[in-house]
Parts: structure tokens; C-alpha cells; sequence
């Protein structure tokens, strides 16, 4: 059997499985919609949860940045999962007793303004739009390899299925889905990762085969090895720092408090029936990424050893290293008529050569005119790297389902956490108070199409790698919504005024800053800067901006406060009863 046809068959068994749950979870009012009714068991909670926090940034894309960044990658693993942590000690279980069903409804009670409350959704939408546009990259990445169809055609098909489960079930039925779509994605990225690590170092566990010797008897770790053969075509060593220490730190932060304040992971935990399961559940969902997180490490050095022993067969630095290209692997020319993998014979010898230009004075002697693979897309690395390896079929076809099901869970996450915030904010919050269950349900599945159309649309023009761009997202969240629920839980003198100001203050900065070297939503032709580290302020890479937003946030938001009057009594004592446990004797008094 084909690949293409076994990876059709494969993907849309899937599929079927996916619209069949979303069909027999179908939401029947808006708690079923917003909350799944807050019946979810902690354990299927934290499955869903690991599903819709590993989104194709981390299916796809994290293990291609890190087999391209190499050390600097681990900013990726250290943000995300450190922000997890955060998330679930800080935040969830507070906004769990709280128990409301969004982060906008919350900010707009504690801060006691439905303008507090406004503010707080065009926040959420701004960093849900630009991570969802991540997700609709990595399924246009997935769709145009195994289907054979263009990067345009693979998202509209991703954008028809989000569209079905997401519509028909809400968060019931997302829930739902996204526990299938954990067991489908964690198995998938497990088991190539298992056979690519047994073939190059006889390890079966790729956590371990990272730092194991070779099997192919030259007694080299393959860590080592990778480092000798980067740095002979003069890359920088896998495993030394690039990135300046100022961007690691920063980029870190802003990937953790990013974490804390993104709407569509903070929603899984007012699905639980009590604060004492939102606790287990985050637990239990830090289990489940954990697997998948403490393996992409492996699986990026590995992908690009593959890719490196593709490319250069023979002895590194040499003449006769490079492959003829007419003896390149079938992978090489099928992920080339995607247009995410491009050579350009550019001396007319017929072999490509790979390597860094800055750093390869050998190149001249040979007669090479520059590095001929024009391009690389860093999220094909994933995909691809079974093909790579010479892997069966199916396990190439499995990769292509876990990717398509990271990609589909958290867009459906997000497109949700957006809709809400429309039809239960804007809407039932502020427009049409009056609205009954029925005709917010209705406006919210209106509001989960108007979203996916305009994902899909900016899908198609994103401004990076789908780990990037979700970067930029983070840094939003980060610099508006993180800490105006942080100060809300622990700060009772902000008040309105001063969580309104630090919001704007602190999202609008950031934006800025990405204006100036992204561009207008981020699309390069309207960047008023180059997006290189000599233009950058104080050398902060925009991705990195986050943290500095967030200070900015934190900064304005006392400065108002304290200038102004403080909140009612009634807020303090409010935040006094989220803050005390269950069960106490404190909030019995309450």
C-alpha cells in the first residue's frame, strides 16, 4: 500500500472518531458549551489538558527549533512546561473556586468594571488569534505532505474539521474529542522516536539514547558526534549557547507567565466538579506532557543527525561528502513539491552543498557559490524525520495523525476560548444582557466560524516557524493577562483604574515592539525594522518582549492603584474568600 493512501486511511479514521465523539457529546445548553457542566474526572481533565496545551508548536515545530537551535532550544522546554507549573500553583485553583466560566468574567468581577472586563477580552483575543495562527500553519504543513494537495488547500481541510467538532460539541465536546486526540498524538510521537533512537544508538528509551554512544562502532556520543559535524561545516556547536543570555532569560520568562495567562489552558480547569480536582487534574496533565516534553529533546538532535548523514554522507569539509542530487532519498523530492524543503544547484555540480556561509572558508577552494539548501522549514523536521530514518509506512502515516491531532486539539481550544469571550463577554456581559441559553449558544457557534475564518486566513500568511509565532502569543498573554489575574488573586489594593491602565499598558508596548520588527499582524512587508539582533532595543528579541510588557503591566497598574482610591470593601473580602482553602475553618467563617 501506498504511503499516501495508508496515511489517508489512517488520518481519516481519526477524523471519523472525532466528528463521531463530537456528535454524541453535542452541547444542549451553554454550560455543557463554556464548562462541559463541570462534570470532567480529573485524570480525562488532564488528558484533555495535555492535548490542548500541546498544540503543533509542540508536536511539530518544538523538536525542529531544537534541532536547528540546538541548546538554545531548551528556552522552549523551560518556559512552557516551568509555566505549567506556575499555572497550576498559582492560578487554577483560585479561579476554579472562583467559578466562573471565563478569565474575562473573572477580571471583570474582581476589578468590579465591565470596561475592566472588555479590555480583558480584546487581550484574550489578541494572544488566541496569534496562537491559533501556529496551529493553522502546522496543519498546512501536515496536510500538504500527506494528502500531496498545496500548504492552502491542507488548512482550509483543517479549518472544515475544527470547524465541525468545535461547533457541534463546545467544551463537552472538545473535551471529549481532545482525550482521543492525546492517545492518538502521544502514541504517535513515542514510537518513531523509539525506532529513529534503537537505530542510531541500540537505546530503546530516546530520554536516554540523548546522551548514549552510537551503534555504528566509532565509540562517539551522539551529542559529540553532532557538535564534530556542525561545526566542520561551520555551524555553531549543537550544544553550546547562541542566543545571548538576556534573551534566554527573558524568552524563558515570557514562555512561563505567557503560560499562566493563556485563556484556552486556564478554561480546562473550571471543567472539574471541585477545586480539590483542579489541583489533581493539573497533576495529572503535567504527567501527560511530560512524556511527550522530556522526548522532543531526543528527537530533534536525532532528526538532524538524520538529516546531516543525508545530506553529507561522506567525510565532512569534503568535496565528495555531499550527495549528488539525483541520488537524494524519495523523502528529499516529495517534501520539496510542498515548498517547505528547496535546493538550488547554484554551481551547477549536481551535488548540494549544506553549510554555514559565515563560517566555512573551505567552500571557495571547492568551488561552492553559497549554501545550497535555500531553504529548510523547521517544522517539516518532525514529519519528515521518520521518512528520514528509513521507518515502515504506517509509522510515517502515525506521525502525520499525532501531528494533525496536536494541531486540530488546540486550535479547537483556542477557537473556543474565543468564541466564548465574544458571545458570554461581549455579548451576554455587555451588548444583549437579555439574551437567553439558546440564543448565546447560538451566537457562540457563529462566533467559533467568524474565528476559524479569520485563523485560517492568517494561517496563510504566518510570519514564522509555528513555535514562533505561538511565541509571540505567549508574550501577549504575558504582558496583558497574566498579571492582571496574578494582582487580582494576591493584590487587594489594585483596583480598576490600575488593572485597566497596566493592561493597555503593557499589551499595547508589546505590540508595538513586534509592529516595529514583525509588522502589521505580524506580516514582514510592514515591519519598520529589520528583525535582526543589531536593530533590536537593548538586543531583546521580540519573542522575548513579553517579560518586559508584563513589568511594564505590573509597574503601571500599582502606580494608578496607589494614585487612586482603594477598591470597595466588598472586592477585598472577595479576595480574601479565593484565596483561603476549602474547608478551613477561615472559609467557613466566609
Amino acid at each position: 500500500m501506498s504511503l499516501q493512501l495508508l496515511t489517508i486511511l489512517v488520518v481519516g479514521a481519526t477524523f471519523v472518531l472525532y466528528i463521531y465523539i463530537a456528535i454524541r457529546s453535542k452541547a444542549k445548553d451553554t454550560s455543557d458549551f463554556y464548562v462541559a457542566s463541570k462534570g470532567v474526572h480529573p485524570v480525562l481533565n488532564g488528558m484533555a489538558t495535555g492535548a490542548d496545551w500541546m498544540s503543533a508548536a509542540s508536536f511539530i515545530s518544538m523538536a525542529g527549533l531544537i534541532a536547528f537551535l540546538g541548546y538554545d532550544g531548551s528556552v522552549y522546554l523551560m518556559g512552557w512546561t516551568g509555566g505549567y507549573c506556575l499555572l497550576a500553583m498559582l492560578l487554577a485553583p483560585y479561579l476554579r473556586k472562583f467559578g466562573k466560566f471565563t478569565v474575562s468574567e473573572f477580571i471583570g468581577e474582581r476589578y468590579y468594571s465591565n470596561f475592566a472586563r472588555m479590555v480583558a477580552v480584546a487581550c484574550l483575543i489578541t494572544a488566541s488569534v496569534t496562537y491559533v495562527i501556529g496551529q493553522m500553519k502546522g496543519i498546512g504543513v501536515v496536510f500538504s505532505r500527506s494528502l500531496g494537495v498545496s500548504f492552502e488547500v491542507g488548512i482550509i481541510i483543517g479549518m472544515i474539521i475544527v470547524f465541525i467538532y468545535a461547533v457541534f460539541g463546545g467544551m463537552k465536546g472538545v473535551t471529549n474529542t481532545q482525550i482521543a486526540q492525546y492517545c492518538v498524538l502521544i502514541f504517535a510521537y513515542s514510537v518513531p522516536a523509539i525506532f529513529i533512537s534503537l537505530q542510531l544508538t541500540g537505546m530503546p528509551i530516546p530520554q536516554l539514547g540523548l546522551g548514549s554512544t552510537l551503534s555504528d562502532g566509532s565509540g562517539l556520543h551522539l551529542l559529540d558526534k553532532l557538535d564534530g559535524v556542525l561545526t566542520e561545516l561551520g555551524f555553531a556547536q549543537y550544544t553550546a549557547q547562541k542566543m545571548s543570555t538576556i534573551n534566554v532569560l527573558f524568552l524563558t520568562m515570557s514562555l512561563m507567565i505567557g503560560t499562566a495567562g493563556l485563556p484556552h489552558v486556564i478554561m480546562r480547569f473550571f471543567t472539574v466538579p471541585s477545586v480539590k480536582d483542579a489541583r489533581a487534574s493539573a497533576g495529572w496533565a503535567l504527567v501527560f506532557i511530560a512524556i511527550l516534553y522530556t522526548t522532543a529533546p531526543a528527537v530533534g538532535a536525532m532528526a538532524r543527525m538524520n538529516l546531516m548523514q543525508t545530506i553529507q554522507p561522506g567525510p565532512v569539509g569534503s568535496i565528495d561528502g555531499n550527495i549528488e542530487y539525483a541520488k537524494v532519498p524519495a523523502w528529499f523530492k516529495s517534501w520539496e513539491k510542498t515548498g517547505l524543503l528547496k535546493f538550488e544547484d547554484k554551481n551547477g555540480d549536481g551535488r548540494i552543498q549544506y553549510y554555514d556561509e559565515k563560517g566555512l572558508k573551505t567552500a571557495e577552494s571547492f568551488g561552492w557559490k553559497g549554501n545550497e539548501m535555500i531553504k529548510v522549514d523547521r517544522d517539516i523536521m518532525v514529519l519528515a524525520n521518520p521518512e528520514i530514518a528509513g521507518l515502515p509506512n504506517w509509522v510515517v502515516a502515525l506521525v502525520t495523525a499525532g501531528g494533525i491531532a496536536a494541531a486540530l486539539s488546540t486550535a479547537a481550544g483556542l477557537l473556543l476560548a474565543i468564541a466564548t469571550a465574544i458571545s458570554h463577554d461581549v455579548l451576554k456581559g455587555w451588548l444583549m444582557p437579555d439574551i437567553n441559553d439558546q440564543q448565546e449558544l447560538k451566537y457562540s457557534r457563529i462566533a467559533i466560524g467568524g474565528a476559524i475564518i479569520v485563523a485560517g486566513y492568517l494561517g496563510l500568511n504566518p510570519p514564522g516557524f509555528a513555535a514562533q509565532v505561538v511565541a509571540l502569543a505567549f508574550g501577549l498573554a504575558a504582558s496583558s493577562i497574566f498579571p492582571a489575574i496574578m494582582m487580582g488573586i494576591f493584590s487587594k489594593r489594585v483596583n480598576d483604574k490600575g488593572a485597566i491602565a497596566g493592561m493597555l499598558a503593557g499589551l499595547g508596548t508589546t505590540l508595538v515592539y513586534i509592529f516595529i520588527y514583525k509588522g502589521w499582524f505580524f506580516f514582514k512587508s510592514t515591519a519598520m525594522l529589520p528583525d535582526n539582533a543589531d536593530n533590536w532595543l537593548f538586543g531583546l528579541n521580540p519573542q522575548s518582549f513579553g517579560t518586559v510588557g508584563a513589568l511594564i503591566n505590573f509597574a503601571v497598574a500599582y502606580v494608578v492603584s496607589f494614585a487612586t482610591e482603594p477598591p470597595p470593601q466588598r472586592i477585598q473580602d472577595l479576595i480574601e474568600d479565593i484565596r483561603v482553602p476549602i474547608g478551613s475553618a477561615s472559609a467557613q467563617d466566609h
